[in-house]
């Protein structure tokens, strides 16, 4: 009975411990191929409980989730031959499993080092076809998408996406940034040179504009101011004409007061004359004779 019962806990273990062997699951941030003999039978599996040939068959398993590659800063050369840094850092992961465990031996090592690769030879190209204003100005957006594109291009051969690719800063080396900032400055300075003589020149479009409008002004000013003059004249000499030619005697009198109003009366002013003469011959009158 005892043989019996030990027989039994024994099949049982052994049972479970088959069952054990040829279990695997599969988790919702995993990727897993089966192996026999070290070729794939089977891949694409969906979250879940699985099963394999004890011995005959293995199971590899790979992340599934995003992955990141922080590398240290990459030395270009861009269409100057201008040497400079770039500082990135690429987002990544494993999309199909086979052509993964074939080209890398399922080593995540392996794929980094050639993700890695694939990166700087995408930096490279991408930076040598730009100048140093393309390189650091608003083309960086674009700049990176055409790193990404060439990139996620080559990586798809790994079974691997690139998601995302960065460029955190980019720096020119010690030896070349000084001479850069000096030729910055320098263009900087010619811009700022023909901006200066192109306001000069507004400046003194303008001015003439006003000198000649002004000159204008002033010559029609003075025409109309002569014309109004002369018909003020005008109309003055035909009103004396008038006066004279209702009362001579009234004219001629007050053609008399206005000219000793204007002559006579006056600080410093020194008239000789005939006290006889025909000038004084109203103040000659004034006795009270009419």
């Amino acid at each position: 009975m005892n043989n019996s019962r030990i027989s039994i806990l024994l099949i049982v273990g052994l049972v479970l411990l088959g069952v054990g062997a040829s279990a695997f699951t599969v988790g919702e941030r995993e990727l897993a191929i089966k192996l026999q003999v070290g070729k794939v039978v089977e891949a694409n599996y969906e979250p879940g409980l699985y099963f394999k040939i004890p011995l005959f068959q293995t199971v590899r398993k790979f992340p599934s989730q995003i992955l990141k590659i922080d590398d240290a800063p990459q030395r270009v050369f861009t269409l100057e031959r201008t040497a400079m840094t770039v500082d990135y850092f690429v987002m990544w992961r494993i999309i199909d499993e086979v052509p993964f465990y074939t080209s890398t031996g399922g080593l995540q090592e392996v794929a980094t080092d050639r993700l890695r690769e694939i990166v700087k030879n995408s930096i490279v190209t991408e930076f040598g076809k730009r100048t140093i204003q393309e390189a650091i100005s608003v083309e960086r957006v674009e700049l990176m998408q055409d790193m990404l594109l060439n990139a996620d291009e080559t990586a798809k051969g790994l079974g691997i996406e690139v998601v995302d690719f960065r460029v955190k800063q980019v720096e020119f080396i010690d030896d070349v940034r000084n001479s850069v900032y000096n030729q910055m400055r320098e263009e900087r300075a010619l811009v700022a040179a023909e901006t200066r003589a192109e306001g000069r020149e507004a400046a003194e479009l303008i001015r003439s504009t006003a000198d000649k409008d002004r000159t204008i002004l002033l010559a029609n000013a003075y025409r109309d101011g002569q014309i109004i003059r002369g018909e003020g004249d005008a109309r003055a000499a035909e009103i004396y004409a008038s006066a004279y030619n209702k009362d001579a005697e009234f004219y001629a009198f007050y053609r008399s007061i206005d000219a000793y109003k204007n002559s006579l009366g006056k600080s410093g002013d020194l008239l000789v004359l005939d006290p006889n003469n025909e000038f004084f011959r109203y103040l000659n009158q004034s006795s009270g004779k009419r």
